[in-house]
């Protein structure tokens, strides 16, 4: 095995085996690429590693190797080492070999899609832009259309400007390649090649033939645009690739934890996808994000780029204000975050997940129903919840959203069309909801459960009340107040924490679970709200609405309280 190669599976190895410290979704990464240089070992296997090419003038040549030699020869263009030749860090080389070195039988890239995750400050653009440079000039492609591409003009020309700045730096590079570099782009004559940045902002996006797609910073996209409109470029040529590299965000419904959450199922074997590379950098559940170690374990690039003399002060300074933690946990230790002050720990919210959790599994047994309507033209929320039939202090919840076909089009949340696709939201025809699918829905779950009290806040629900009331349901009002809300809110996060509450992973309820604030008054009672009118939490009010009741069912019920709660 080469140099580059033999770097890479050795890198794998030691991660594996614990001597280097990561999280598991490092670790499983690389178990993905030792589990399949045994796999497709063979000649005669679909893909073959590092093999061999001949370029189009009969000259032997390796992918890995190429691609690593290649940017090994251009220069830094930022900070202490700028004008120093790139030397690749073994986690870079992991990356490059794994993405660039498996080929199928007609030395086509077996992966045309990488998504890439880790903290700021580990060269994330470098390599981008040097990966750009190959794909524009190296990669034996005529034609290539090379883009840097984001939201804003300013974001997008991040990796270009650096690949310009490498360019310029690198007179061997432009004579070897005959590229000629410009104010707004680089290109090659010679091949017809390009190497632009666009932005959604004022760019006309459609209609591009993409080689190789460069999103730099994946989590500040509000809409999946640039996301859908490269995965549809490069699907017209046939070795293109897909590249995102991005830090953690804050937005669980954006287009960045959607492609986040695939490659984590992919990881984790729930499917194969031999098209699709992934890793992400971070912390695993448990871990003490106050410790050294722990910034070690989170950030490859520490002590390279990633200087200790820097972080751990942005450590400490974290550790003694509160309001800096979010920040510091998402930039620096890769931690996914979503109200600027959350209230969920959502790692242990995550731990509840059990994906053979089924509502069938409970027919006929207890249930509390809360409801949240919200308005007509947002959404509303029915969550149910059961006592959990392995654990009686433990509860399983399930729940069912709804939207008016209109605000799913219009709204700038991406997840919407997709969690519709799944089933995980229901879609009433035309501009409001159609309150009788949520009605209809309520009598289908008094069918086959025993319904013990359908929570729900009389504001936008006294119709609809009255005809379920007419119809057998134990309707009963639980008004958005902090004294009915703060205990049942406790319960939720207790629960929470000591792993008693059971979910199917649903990812509508995930997300609003990280959008609750909890807002504390004089006398120690919370009480959810949201930090932007984007970040719903209905199906969190529900919830609690719902085992408000489950948790004291024999109470009198609290029907106000001049201490209104205000959910913006």
């Amino acid at each position: 095995m080469s140099g580059y190669a033999a770097s890479a599976k050795q890198y794998a190895q030691r991660v594996v085996s614990g001597e280097i410290l990561t999280c598991e979704w490092v670790q499983k990464a690389c178990k993905r690429q030792l589990d399949d240089l045994i796999r497709f070992k063979r000649k005669s296997s679909i893909y073959q590693f590092n093999p061999e090419l001949l370029d189009r003038y009969g000259r032997p040549y390796r992918p890995a190797d190429n691609l690593c030699a290649f940017i090994e020869r251009l220069p830094h263009v930022k900070g202490p080492l700028a004008s120093r030749m790139i030397v690749l860090e073994p986690w870079q080389v992991f990356i490059l070999s794994t993405v660039f070195g498996w080929v199928k039988s007609d030395g086509k890239r077996r992966f045309r899609r990488s998504y890439i995750e880790v903290p700021r400050g580990n060269a994330k653009s470098t390599l981008s832009s040097a990966v750009g440079l190959y794909m524009l000039a190296a990669d034996r492609e005529g034609g290539a259309e090379v883009y840097s591409l984001a939201t804003t003009r300013d974001q997008a020309r991040i990796v270009f400007g650096d690949a310009q700045t490498m360019a310029r730096l690198s007179p061997g590079f432009r004579n070897r390649f005959a590229v000629n570099v410009g104010a707004h782009n680089m290109h090659v004559l010679q091949t017809g090649s390009k190497f632009e940045a666009l932005s959604a902002e004022g760019s006309t996006l459609d209609g591009l033939n993409i080689h190789f797609g460069c999103i730099d910073e994946l989590h500040a996209h509000k809409t999946r645009t640039v996301y859908d409109v490269v995965e549809t470029g490069t699907g017209k040529r046939d070795n293109s690739l897909l590249w995102v590299i991005t830090t953690a965000g804050s937005n669980r419904s954006g287009i960045c934890y959607e492609v986040r959450s695939f490659v984590t199922k992919l990881l984790n074997r729930v499917f194969e996808d031999d098209s699709q590379f992934g890793i992400i950098y971070g912390l695993d559940e448990g871990d003490d994000w106050t410790i050294k170690d722990s910034l070690i374990k989170a950030n490859p690039n520490w002590g390279v780029s990633v200087r200790e003399e820097i972080l751990v002060p942005l450590q400490a300074k974290a550790m003694q204000l509160p309001s800096a933690v979010n920040n510091f946990k998402t930039k620096h230790l890769n931690e996914w975050v979503s109200a600027d002050k959350a209230w969920m720990d959502m790692r242990a919210w995550d731990a509840g997940t059990n994906p053979d959790l089924e509502l069938d599994q409970f027919l006929g047994q207890p249930c509390w129903v809360g409801l949240d309507l919200a308005s007509k033209t947002d959404i509303a929320a029915l969550v149910m919840v059961f006592q959990h039939p392995d654990t009686p202090d433990a509860y399983a919840v399930f729940g069912k959203y709804y939207l008016p076909e209109d605000t799913v089009q219009a709204a700038g949340n991406s997840q919407y069309e997709g969690w519709a696709h799944t089933g995980r939201l229901s879609v009433t025809p035309g501009k409001v909801i159609d309150f009788s699918w949520i009605e209809a829905d309520l009598l289908d779950i008094a069918s086959r459960f025993s319904v013990e009290a359908v929570a729900f806040d009389p504001f936008q629900a006294t119709q609809l009340s009255t005809r379920m009331l007419s119809e057998g349901l134990p309707m009963i009002e639980v008004r958005p107040t902090v004294l009915n809300f703060s205990e049942p809110m406790k319960t939720l996060e207790a629960l929470v924490l000591q792993k008693k509450l059971a979910h199917d992973g649903d990812p509508v309820l995930a997300w609003m679970a990280s959008n609750v604030v909890a807002h504390t008054d004089v006398k120690d009672n919370i009480y959810p709200r949201k930090e932007r009118a984007e970040n719903k939490i209905d199906g969190i009010v529900a919830l609690i609405m719902a085992l408000s009741r489950a948790i004291k069912p024999g109470d009198s019920v609290v029907l106000g309280s001049d201490y209104e709660l205000m959910l913006l």
